[in-house]
């Protein structure tokens, strides 16, 4: 069986305990509005151009089969609608101007990697985290990955916005040390404004997952575009109160995905984080309906 994987990001220590090697899965059902792994969304391996790196030597225009590449005046232009992602291009590129995110492998390929940190894992209390993306999508793949891991003794965790039938997580609880549950919004107008989906599956899910034994951490993206009121975080409060004490992480939206949307021919619309006082109050209501509150601001 494999998988399809859009990278490796060793040395995380923002994805679960301790230091970490997070994978980040290829393929996502969500369109979330701030989304910082755009590369991540499509199912299939995506093309990335970075223009500061072309020598205009028109390899990639020769190997190109659809004409996505044009030169025109001294110019590099991409005619994106063409692109089928094929990767012959990004073989041909001499400079590295053009890469093929996104690649098949193995489980036992992929331990074997993850391996290779093994002492980093052992001595700060961390593990593998997959992510993406949404790597439950490829439940089947994560599950042998994630049994390939627990067999090796590393701690494994999930990181999913939980908007998949519940079977999907029935297949992954035995080999999952821990999973990091996104919530981005519980008003359903809302959520289908900054995601493209509905949440009424992501909010049956959790209930069902802590009650399966699920040992989970709450992280909410906030934006202040979107989920960044004080409304919005006591409605999420008063959801989380009633499912036992857990502890929630509020991620300030950040802009490190950015440069990625232009390398994909795509538009980035700058989004904000609210303030500190901002934080400071979301935690305090938290705290106040028994959940514990984690938040750090970038920066500061």
């Amino acid at each position: 069986m494999e998988g399809i994987i859009s990278n490796l990001q060793r040395f995380s220590v923002d994805d679960g305990p301790g230091i970490r090697t997070t994978v980040f899965f290829q393929g996502c059902n969500l369109r979330c509005a701030w989304c910082h792994n755009p590369e991540c969304i499509p199912g299939h391996p995506v093309l990335q151009y970075q223009a500061s790196r072309c020598t205009g030597c028109g390899a990639c225009a020769a190997a190109c089969p659809t004409g996505t590449h044009v030169f025109s005046q001294g110019e590099h232009l991409l005619r994106w609608e063409n692109c089928r992602h094929c990767g012959a291009c990004a073989a041909a590129c001499p400079a590295g101007a053009l890469t093929l995110r996104g690649k098949r492998s193995s489980a036992q390929a992929l331990l074997a990697e993850l391996e290779k940190d093994r002492d980093y894992y052992e001595t700060s209390g961390g593990g593998i985290t997959c992510s993406g993306g949404e790597p439950l999508l490829q439940v089947d793949f994560l599950r042998e990955l994630l049994s390939l891991c627990k067999q090796a003794g590393l701690h494994t965790a999930v990181d999913t916005a939980g908007n998949l039938p519940f079977s999907a997580f029935e297949a992954v609880l035995p080999v999952t040390d821990l999973f990091l549950y996104d919530i981005k919004a519980v008003t359903p107008a809302l959520h289908r404004r900054a995601t493209g989906v509905d949440n009424r599956q992501i909010l049956e899910n959790l209930p069902r997952l802590l009650s399966a034994g699920g040992r989970v951490l709450i992280r909410v993206p906030v934006v202040q575009e979107y989920n960044g009121t004080l409304e919005e975080l006591t409605a999420i409060g008063d959801y989380l109160a009633p499912l036992g004490p857990l502890t929630v992480e509020l991620l300030p939206y950040h802009d490190y995905g950015a440069g990625k949307y232009g390398t994909m021919g795509l538009p980035y619309a700058p989004l904000h984080h609210p303030d500190r006082a901002f934080f400071q109050n979301a935690a305090q209501l938290l705290q106040q309906r028994g959940l514990t509150a984690l938040y750090h601001l970038p920066n500061q």
